[in-house]
């Protein structure tokens, strides 16, 4: 088993061949969540926080490099490994082109599979970012379960709310800088990303405003700034 349970994203159509590759992954301690078309490919990875993509080339809809290109929009580092029966050189380049760090060509070890995705996970190993679930006011946030309640409210969270929550709560009394908050919690610095996140910082006052000793300050021209004074 892995030390940490790290989630992968599997995009693969042939279905013998994912049941395959899902349940070796799942057998190694991986969460997987298989998809078998770019489009609900994509619309899982924007739903969850995954370690690693695992993209069949050829694929219905949009094929797996166009998806791979897709992902490197909002996320530069999550490792992209592509599956595909081409060995050509000119298909690899143009993966590689497209975001992609690997190719695992077809029909291919397990065993060799399992090493590739192990070697990648471990060079973005993230370091401890600290506990996953506090108190922030009189509220209690639990990261894992996306969960930010209190006596009388509870807020079910989106993952780009509960990184940002947590992001900002290991920052506290700290200003952020607006593009280290879109390195940290969105992969990437995009301008596009950035009204995105003036949404997501939206909401996350709006979750706040009530808790005593806490402001989320806009620090103009800068970034912001979780004032986090808590109350005896």
């Amino acid at each position: 088993m892995t030390e940490t349970k790290a989630k992968i994203l599997l995009v693969e159509d042939h279905p013998s061949l994912s049941f395959v590759v899902k349940e070796a992954l799942q057998k190694t301690g991986y969460d997987v969540v298989h998809c078998s078309d770019s489009e609900s490919g994509w619309q899982q990875f924007m739903k969850h926080n995954f370690d690693l993509c695992l993209l069949d080339v050829v694929l219905p809809k949009k094929n797996g490099m166009q998806l791979a290109s897709q992902i490197r929009t909002v996320n530069e580092t999550i490792p992209i490994l592509m599956l595909t029966s081409k060995n050509l050189d000119d298909d690899k380049i143009a993966g590689f082109k497209s975001g992609a760090d690997d190719y695992i060509t077809k029909p291919f070890n397990l065993q060799e599979l399992l090493l590739r995705v192990q070697v990648f996970l471990k060079r973005t190993k993230k370091k401890d970012e600290g506990p996953t679930s506090f108190k922030i006011g009189n509220l209690d946030f639990d990261y894992k379960n996306l969960l930010l309640k209190g006596d009388k409210v509870e807020y079910q969270l989106t993952q780009r709310e509960a990184d940002l929550i947590k992001y900002l709560h290991q920052n506290s009394n700290r200003v952020l800088k607006r593009d280290e908050i879109l390195l940290h919690v969105w992969g990437k610095e995009d301008y596009f990303l950035g009204r995105s996140m003036d949404v997501f910082i939206t909401k996350v006052r709006k979750y706040l405003r009530d808790q005593p000793g806490i402001e989320l300050q806009t620090v103009h021209g800068v970034g912001f700034k979780l004032v986090y004074n808590p109350q005896p």
